[in-house]
């Protein structure tokens, strides 16, 4: 059962509001779930960190191989400081203001033929180069293992973080049926664009869920997947793209740098670049850049909204360039996600993120308040930037453990505060995988999706009328299944 906390009003500014919890999974799913990043991206696009050259293996594995000093985690760099360059890396421009429908169309059908604007961003070419895919694969696998290796020695043994590691074991069993059925569907679906190339940074890629009907431009969501800030990848938001792209919305899942890759800097920098991807380049592939929602879960949250909060204070000031605006942004939906980092330290700390490693991440406890935008918004300075920011809605379960609800109700509250029109919604009982997880995957009529459906669709009568028409969705995991994974999930 959902409760409406906060109604979406525009209050006049007043005090800032109390301080929250805040935001991601634990980081026994760190460890865990890094291990296993190379074999659901053994594919060609899926590319956690792709090497040019023999010279970039050697150089990273010169720089993985430096040991880490335990007094320095504050001060924690990306580990690759070597960018690959990519020669069809799109270079963004400023948007169009307005729209033209039938300009695009003609542009869609001349290139059709031969689809090179797909093949020119992505790695569709990459299909038919078994050894290149071999060779790509066998680079992730390795980077990923020792950044793995490095973690385990960050955690030390610990009982948290061995306990969760098991727990997530179980848990993973458990929804497996719906892994691999959705896995399927992620390398197999023509629907489904993967490793479009955003950035000439590692990880600079994202992936397309295209719906099957193309008449006429698609509403449009870029979403930043969660992971803790370790083990974010952007095939975690397969199972919302293939839903949505049902429902005639675009989805852009965005991939990013983790740590130690690379600190919350570089992540926010990552978000910001492909959502001005989105909105440059959406057209091309039938989305409406009219309409595009910016969305994040857990890690991915927070991360969407410090990227959103940099680039209001980037259009507040005098004379910055930036190659997107606000003001293409419909609304921001954050899914379980944490906005003050403050309330995070001795949180993530006693559930197996310890501190060091966590304000390694932050790049210490000196930026921990820029990186808290609900601590941003509340500062006297961020008033006029504040009027920048897109309607937010913020959806959150009370049996959430991993970053407790009020995160999400401070942080409404405080952008309330300064005039934005914000609401949280809570959906009674549901954990931090609940509504990205195990309600996904039971089939049927999924509490939370259709309150992001019907944001999306409103005053689209057309739309809304299909979404009441749409059949049931199918179950992927038996439902003792989906209750025993309830039970032993980590997060």
């Amino acid at each position: 059962m959902k409760s409406h906390i906060l109604p979406v009003t525009n209050p006049k500014p007043s005090s800032s509001s109390s301080s929250s919890s805040s935001s991601s999974s634990s980081s026994l799913a760190a460890v865990a779930a890094a291990s296993l990043i190379p074999v659901t991206s053994s594919s060609s696009t899926a590319g956690t960190m792709l090497f040019g050259s023999k010279d970039d293996i050697a150089t990273t594995r010169l720089l993985i191989s430096s040991s880490f000093q335990d007094d320095e985690m504050a001060e924690i760099k990306p580990l690759l400081s070597r960018t690959l360059s990519y020669t069809d890396t799109i270079t963004s421009t400023t948007p169009s203001t307005t729209f033209d429908w039938n300009s695009y169309q003609q542009k869609r059908r001349r290139r059709s033929p031969s689809e090179n604007s797909l093949s020119s961003h992505s790695d569709g070419g990459d299909r038919n180069q078994p050894l290149r895919q071999v060779r790509r694969a066998a680079a992730d696998t390795y980077i990923i293992t020792r950044l793995s290796f490095k973690l385990l020695k960050y955690l030390g043994v610990g009982y948290r973080w061995i306990t969760r590691f098991l727990a997530l074991g179980c848990y993973s069993v458990l929804i497996i049926p719906g892994l691999l059925q959705v896995g399927y569907y992620y390398f197999r679906s023509s629907q489904v664009r993967r490793g479009i190339v955003y950035g000439d940074q590692p990880r600079n890629r994202l992936d397309l869920y295209l719906p099957k009907d193309s008449n006429g431009p698609k509403p449009v969501i870029a979403f930043v997947t969660g992971g803790a800030w370790i083990i974010g990848y952007k095939a975690w938001g397969s199972l919302l793209g293939q839903q949505l792209s049902e429902r005639d919305v675009l989805v852009a899942c965005i991939d990013y740098r983790n740590f130690p890759q690379g600190t919350i800097g570089d992540m926010v920098k990552d978000a910001s670049q492909g959502i001005s991807f989105v909105c440059n380049h959406i057209a091309e592939y039938g989305g409406d850049p009219n309409r595009i929602y910016v969305m994040g879960q857990s890690a991915g949250a927070h991360i969407a909204a410090c990227a959103l909060v940099e680039q209001a204070i980037k259009e507040a000031g005098e004379g910055e360039s930036t190659s997107w605006s606000l003001s293409q942004i419909k609304a921001y939906f954050g899914l379980s996600g944490g906005y003050n980092l403050f309330n995070l330290v001795d949180h993530f700390h006693s559930r197996g993120l310890y501190r060091k490693i966590f304000l390694g991440i932050m790049e210490g406890e000196e930026s921990l308040h820029r990186y808290s935008p609900e601590l941003v918004v509340q500062d006297s300075n961020f008033r006029n930037a504040a009027s920048l920011l897109p309607p937010t809605i913020l959806f959150h379960g009370t049996g959430d453990y991993s970053i407790p609800p009020d995160s999400s109700k401070s942080f409404a509250e405080s952008l309330r505060n300064v005039g934005v029109k914000a609401e949280a919604i809570l959906y009674e009982g549901k954990t931090h995988t609940d509504l990205f997880v195990q309600d996904p995957m039971r089939g049927g009529r999924d509490e939370m999706f259709e309150d992001v459906v019907g944001l999306i669709h409103e005053g689209d009568t057309e739309a809304l009328a299909k979404d009441a028409k749409a059949p049931p969705r199918k179950r992927l995991v038996p439902e003792f299944m989906l209750r025993w994974a309830h039970n032993v999930s980590p997060f």
